[in-house]
């Protein structure tokens, strides 16, 4: 009892813990549900070449570190 406990935080965590693991994906620090999630890095370089040309779907920062949102993590 000698740390102060914040609810709010530890539901952030619960939310990021579950839709990394529901979605196969990485949650950044401080993510709240809504915000992009890191997608795994690409396993071959064409799998690269068409993460970087479907700047739709994702927000490439480099071949190996995409974002992208989810449907699914758009909570209010």
């Amino acid at each position: 009892m000698s740390l102060g406990r914040n609810v709010d935080e530890i539901v952030r965590i619960v939310d990021a813990l579950q839709t990394a693991d529901s979605n196969a994906c990485s949650t950044p620090a401080n993510w709240r549900p809504g915000d992009s999630v890191i997608v795994p890095a690409p396993a071959t370089q064409a799998d690269a070449e068409k993460r970087v040309a479907a700047k739709a779907e994702f927000e490439v920062s480099d071949w190996y570190l995409s974002r992208k949102k989810l449907a699914s993590a758009a909570k209010n």
